[in-house]
């Protein structure tokens, strides 16, 4: 798509029903949208959850199984599972601390801001914590759905599974984490895909935005 804008490349991206099975997303192209993930802006910085990156195919059989059978999952060649942190911990909290440091030296700032961010995170409910840490996981799949579109690769996200059975089936509560949302990676099978050919559907500007100035 050369020259091509982000509004072009948005305007291209839909939400796959049926993938190529037959055509594999390069690993440079995969890289690029896993970078782009681990940059986005998460709250504070904590970036509260991790990306398990599937391509075993009787695991990604299993998660179709406990996905309503949705075929991007096998068809496609990538499997990006956003898992967030079950819950919020001093020592979680900690290793934010001492990435910080090690990037910007150990500052009383830093050790005050991170503080303050556990007297008022550990104490929570670990439910609250992880629909917090879930949110950012959603700020890092909207970025992946942009780079997925400026790498001309075709993904589906995925609400519609049982994440207890995704959670059992990659071994996530051993780890603290809870699967949020599924990221199929793959090309559109343009014979196939019955949503294709329809036009994208979104509210006019008019609707969605209010001016206040």
């Amino acid at each position: 798509m050369p020259n091509k804008t982000l509004i072009d490349l948005l305007n291209w991206r839909y939400a796959t029903k049926k993938m190529d099975p037959a055509k594999s997303v390069p690993e440079d192209k995969v890289d690029a949208i896993i970078e782009a993930i681990r940059l986005a802006p998460t709250s504070s910085g904590t970036q509260p959850f991790e990306v398990v990156l599937v391509t075993d195919p009787d695991v990604l059989a299993q998660i179709r199984a406990a996905a309503s059978d949705q075929s991007p999952i096998t068809d496609g060649s990538h499997l990006l599972v956003f898992a967030a942190w079950d819950n919020y911990t001093e020592a979680r909290i900690d290793e934010v601390t001492d990435l910080n440091i090690e990037a910007r030296g150990d500052i009383p700032l830093i050790h005050q801001y991170y503080g303050n961010l556990k007297s008022n995170y550990v104490p929570r409910s670990a439910e609250v914590n992880y629909a917090h840490a879930a949110r950012q996981a959603y700020i890092a799949l909207g970025i992946a759905l942009v780079a997925a579109a400026e790498q001309e690769v075709d993904c589906t996200p995925m609400e519609g599974f049982d994440p207890a059975s995704v959670d059992a089936i990659l071994g996530l509560n051993g780890r603290g984490l809870r699967s949020v949302v599924l990221l199929p990676l793959g090309y559109r099978d343009p014979a196939g895909d019955w949503l294709l050919p329809m036009a994208k559907v979104r509210k006019p500007r008019e609707r969605m935005v209010k001016r206040v100035s």
